[in-house]
């Protein structure tokens, strides 16, 4: 099974704060899933995301 991690977990593995998840989300470049009340992004939806950052970063 997929690690899923926590809003939390991804904003501080990337830097970036929670505004910026919901943002990314909004915007189609970042989806994430909810169980319950829990948002969780998949970390292959994560590194996807990181990957678009730097090849969007380059031009």
């Amino acid at each position: 099974m997929e690690k899923l991690l926590t809003i939390r977990e991804f904003c501080e593995g990337n830097g970036v704060g929670r505004s910026t998840v919901y943002r990314e989300n909004a915007a189609g470049r970042l989806p994430f899933r909810k169980i319950g009340r829990a948002t969780r992004i998949a970390q292959s939806d994560a590194q996807k995301w990181q990957q678009e950052l730097s090849v969007s970063g380059r031009a």
